[in-house]
This record gives structure tokens, sequence and C-alpha cells, in this order.
């Protein structure tokens, strides 16, 4: 008995990384898999329809069901054709891991408009065009009576949770897919649908192309030694957020790296000043030395604490 018996699970993205360590663990779980990939390098350009199948076949070969779509999800209509591609060939859809997604690093200065479009449209957009029409369906599920156990899991980065140089493109859609996800969880609860996300980790093409030093590791490659760079290890965290087992826990966001899960804390509320004598408007002035004492603790004037 797998964690996901009986569902049927889309991950986009699949072919190669990350998602491929997830479509494979999925399946393992029990999951009926429709794995997509575009087949694209990792800058987005060209097209193979042959790591989607090697991931099938790889399914397929250990007992399981899956099938390929090649669809492109930055695409309107490609991520509804995908959706629909689960129920076709599946009769359902239960989960959705968004992982799809590609790399065109620069700095701000140097980044050129089709640089930054390009991937905000496979990330933030793809992420959310299929988290539109699963939620169409899953809404209209619910509606009918057949309110579904749906799970979202959506892929974010710690280059936009947490900031990297050279990344504001990846950064801004990571950042905005975490959003998205609390929105999500937000909107569809009430139709039985929870989203949450992960930040993985692992030596995938993304990563080597950033850090040549690294060497490639595919996600079903296994080793007699735990690998922590391996793109695989993410996957268990997903199948747990997928599965039924975590009916409770939605618009969250975690870290999951190697050995490691750590839960993020996203943005709160710190330190809170308000104006001195009573409630009025700010007086530009007076800002610095209150924010410098009460909110930076040091001395006015800033943070130069020389004598």
């Amino acid at each position: 008995m797998g964690l996901l018996d009986g569902k049927v699970a889309i991950v986009t993205g699949a072919g190669r990384g990350v998602g491929r360590g997830e479509a494979l663990e999925l399946a393992a779980q029990g999951a009926k898999v429709v794995v997509n990939d575009l087949g694209g390098s990792h800058t987005g350009e060209g097209a193979d329809k042959t790591p989607a199948d090697e991931v099938v076949g790889i399914i397929q070969e250990r007992g399981g069901e899956a099938v390929a779509n090649y669809d492109d999800v930055s695409s309107w209509g490609g991520a509804e054709n995908l959706i629909n591609s689960a129920r076709d060939a599946f009769g359902a859809l239960d989960i959705v891991v968004n992982n799809a997604g590609i790399l065109r690093d620069q700095s701000i200065v140097k980044m050129t408009e089709e640089e930054f479009d390009s991937v905000i449209n496979v990330h933030l957009k793809g992420t959310f065009n299929t988290t539109h029409f699963a939620g169409i369906y899953w809404q209209t599920e619910s509606k009918e009576g057949r309110k579904r156990n749906a799970a979202i899991v959506n892929t974010v980065s710690s280059a936009g949770l947490q900031g990297n140089r050279g990344q504001a493109n990846y950064g801004a859609a990571k950042a905005g897919i975490a959003a998205l996800t609390t929105i999500t969880a937000l909107e569809m609860g009430r139709f039985g649908v929870r989203a949450n996300a992960i930040a993985p980790g692992g030596a995938t093409r993304m990563v080597v192309a950033a850090m040549p030093s690294l060497k490639l590791v595919e996600a079903d490659q296994a080793g007699e030694e735990f690998d922590r760079l391996n793109p695989g290890n993410s996957a268990p965290m997903v199948a747990w957020l997928a599965s039924d087992e975590a009916l409770h826990v939605t618009g969250q966001v975690f870290r999951a790296v190697g050995d490691s899960i750590t839960h993020y804390i996203p943005w709160t509320l710190g330190t809170d000043v308000t104006t001195p004598k009573g409630p009025r408007k700010w007086d530009p002035a007076e800002i610095g030395d209150i924010v410098n004492a009460q909110i930076f603790r040091c001395r006015p004037g800033g943070l130069n604490l020389g004598g």
C-alpha cells in the first residue's frame, strides 16, 4: 500500500531533475502520473519528447501507470490541455505538482526584457495556468457533490525567499509562486484543495549551469551511499504533502534538501513604532532617530556605532 494509491497526479517539468524524482516517487507511492515535459534546454530553447517518455518508461517498468504530455505550461491552452490529459487518461485528477522551470541568469542592469519575461512565464505564469484549470475542475467536482481531497505542490527557491545575485527574474518568479501558494490555499480550501510549496535542492541541470563545479546527478541515480545532491531527495516530502496524511497542512512552504526538511516562516510583522506624543502624521525628520533606536537598535544618525 502506498500513500497515494488511487490518486491521479500531474508533475510538470518531470523529464529531468527534481520533477523526474517527484514523478518516480509519486508513482512508487501508487499514483497514476501524467509526466509533463516540453523537453527544452535549461534556458528554454527547443523541444524533445525523449525526457518525458523515458520517465514514463521507468514508471511502467516498475509496475506503475503513467502517460507522457509535452505541452508548454506557460501557454494558456497548453496548461488547459495538460489538465484535460489527466482526465482523458485516468478519468480524474487529484494532485498537481508544479515544477517546470528555466534559467536565464543576468544582473538587473544587463537583463533583457525577453530574459525576464521568459523566466516569469514558465515559472510563475505556468504555475498559475495549471492551478487555474485544475481549480476549475476541482470546483466543478465539489459543486456536483464529488469533492476530492486535492493537493497542489508548488516549487519555490531560496533565490526568491532569501534572494540571490543575478537571478532577479527567477527570484521574483519564485517569490511570486510562494504568494500564489498562500492565495490558492485561501481560495480553494472550500473545494477540498490544499496548496503548499517546497524549495528543493540537488545537482540538476539548472543548478550545475549556475555552479559548474558540481556534477550532474539524475534523480533516479542510486548509489551505495546517501548523496545529498540527488534532486530526488525532495520527492518524499512532495508525496507526503500530496497525500491524505497531510490534510491539515495548507498554505505552507518548506525547504526540502538532502536529508533535511525545514519550515519557512513567511513575512511577519516585526517591531512597531508610532508617532511620539499621540496619534498624528509623521514628520519625516523625526523618523530616522526613532527607527534607528527602536528597530535597528543603533544610535541616532545610523548604524555607525563608533564614539
